[in-house]
């Protein structure tokens, strides 16, 4: 259980969800615009911008809902995640340059043999397996890592989400189809589309545990000072860009990846 607090006044109350509210107008707002805009460019990258968009809505009315054990924490949590996407994309529309997992998927844009469906796997390795750990540490202080309850209740909290992740595959992939073009998935991707669901599933499980891992190592380099997260930072980079020759090689991807893993992980 979380500690008691102190009620609030309906007059705090009323402050607070109407802040609440208006960050995550803005938040959702600059999404939204980014997704209209990409949309009516058909630019490559709407394919993982708009499944996050709709992910992001999904998770905070799941926390709005009471859905998380600490719904407080969650949205801030979901808030620093999304952010470390938008400062990646505005960077690059800048002209500057990026982490490399976030440079080679949107390179990947101007490629017309990638398929929507890479399209999205490139953005999901950028976002879970390089975004994640940092936006775990923006809401984690070092303190708080050697706190074996309250990192069990944000645990619970981070595998929540796979929940609410694994609820909208049909619709995400449905919406994938009709995006795609004659010859983008075989026969054979169509007739085992529940298989990939469930690979999904497995994958979404699997990319969590180590991203676990790998914020508890970022964590304790942290901790050792800014030259050592720095050097372990780049680890993470370095697997993160690797990773990528999984997801742009011919194959029935989703499976291929259920069995071998999505996740990187980074050396104790």
């Amino acid at each position: 259980m979380l500690g008691a607090r102190r009620a609030c006044t309906a007059e705090e109350f009323g402050w607070w969800f109407n802040r609440r509210m208006d960050v995550h107008d803005t938040l959702i707002g600059q999404m939204e615009e980014i997704d209209d805009r990409l949309t009516a460019d058909r630019d490559e990258r709407r394919y993982f911008h708009g499944a996050y968009l709709r992910s992001t809505k999904a998770v905070l009315a799941e926390a709005e809902a009471g859905g998380f054990i600490d719904g407080e924490w969650a949205e801030r949590w979901g808030r620093a995640f999304a952010h470390l996407y938008l400062d990646a994309f505005t960077t690059w529309e800048r002209g500057d340059d990026v982490p490399a997992p976030w440079r080679v998927t949107f390179e990947a844009s101007s490629d017309p043999d990638i398929t929507p469906l890479r399209h999205s796997l490139l953005g999901i390795n950028a976002h879970i397996n390089y975004d994640l750990p940092q936006a775990f540490l923006a809401v984690i202080t070092d303190e708080e890592f050697g706190d074996a309850g309250l990192m069990a209740r944000r645990a619970a909290d981070h595998a929540h989400v796979d929940s609410i992740l694994v609820s909208r595959v049909r619709e995400e992939d449905k919406r994938m189809a009709r995006s795609e073009d004659p010859g983008d998935r075989s026969i054979v991707d169509h007739l085992m589309s529940p298989f990939n669901r469930a690979g999904t599933k497995r994958l979404l499980k699997e990319g969590r545990e180590k991203v676990w891992h790998n914020t508890f190592l970022l964590s304790a380099a942290r901790g050792k000072g800014p030259e050592a997260y720095a050097n372990k930072l780049a680890a993470l980079e370095a697997l993160c860009q690797a990773r990528v020759n999984d997801l742009i090689t011919p194959r029935y991807v989703i499976i291929h990846l259920a069995r071998k893993g999505f996740g990187v992980t980074l050396p104790s």
